[in-house]
């Protein structure tokens, strides 16, 4: 999904929350904040582009200017303990529903609100999600989902945040449960914003339900595209049965080239902003399932 007149100050506000974690002078903040303002795409100069186009060469400036290429590691250790911290609740509420992977796939999903780009944050995960839990995912996409995961023996799955990914990972045991595939868990090869990488993916203990691997983009990309991931990366997409994409910057990314994968996928996010209310006919913070099947 290309950019739209409502992602400049979204990404403009999530990059004041960004530096704000950085402990910079306000000089340095000044500074750093003129570089970013002179990026084209953030002053209506170039709307042939995505979200994660902008927010890389954000992240090249910010990790050039405070001289650390995990500017957010802190941040991701926090969202991973307390997602964990969170898992057991989680696991007893899949249980004991009547339909877990129904359940899971909500929930994973609901996962997405543990992002940098929510500008207010979240006070209470655990209410947030009880009560987000009542939105329904749509019927015929479930079911049209379900559908394909009973002739799917190989997913690869495209992560996206730190904290997220423990849902993902409750998500994917749930599944494995139900049918008998082969999961392929990629993460960003290089650090952007609170993103998984494979230490936050080892650290949620993705490695004990997926093989876990890098997607080898060569740059703080904070979503997917296929032609940039590495061959290994490319090889499996064109191999697998069903692509599961998590996030809003692997849907604004991907949904590019979806037209040109060889096989289906299932965008799981949260819609937060207009342009995806209005994409997928969604109030804001509700659960999205959408597949792209071809006939």
């Amino acid at each position: 999904m290309l950019i739209q007149p409502d992602c400049i100050p979204c990404i403009l506000n999530m990059t004041i929350k960004a530096i704000r974690n950085l402990s910079l002078s306000a000089e340095a903040e000044q500074n750093l904040f003129s570089e970013i303002l002179k990026i084209p795409g953030l002053r209506g100069m170039n709307w042939n582009q995505t979200s994660p186009v902008i927010i890389e060469t954000i992240m090249t400036l910010i990790t050039k200017a405070v001289h650390d290429p995990d500017p957010f590691l802190k941040e991701k250790t926090h969202l991973n303990t307390q997602a964990l911290n969170h898992l057991p609740f989680l696991e007893k509420l899949v249980e004991e529903s009547a339909d877990p992977l129904y359940t899971a796939a909500k929930i994973a999903i609901l996962g997405n609100s543990m992002d940098i780009m929510m500008p207010g944050g979240l006070s209470s995960l655990e209410k947030f999600i009880v009560e987000k839990l009542e939105a329904p995912l749509p019927k015929d996409a479930f079911e049209q989902f379900c559908r394909q995961l009973s002739k799917t023996r190989q997913i690869l799955y495209l992560a996206d945040n730190a904290g997220e990914i423990v849902f993902d990972r409750l998500f994917i045991q749930t599944l494995k449960k139900q049918y008998d595939v082969n999961i392929v868990f990629v993460v960003r090869s290089l650090p952007t914003l609170n993103d998984a990488t494979l230490k936050e993916a080892e650290d949620a203990g993705l490695d004990k339900v997926a093989t876990i691997m890098e997607n080898g983009i060569d740059g703080p990309f904070p979503g997917t595209l296929l032609k940039r991931c590495s061959p290994k990366v490319q090889g499996l997409a064109d191999e697998s049965d069903l692509i599961i994409s998590k996030g809003g910057g692997n849907y604004d990314s991907l949904s590019e080239e979806v037209q040109d994968l060889k096989a289906p996928v299932t965008f799981m996010l949260l819609s937060k902003c207009h342009p995806l209310n209005t994409r997928f006919n969604k109030s804001l913070h509700e659960p999205v399932m959408a597949n792209f099947f071809k006939p």
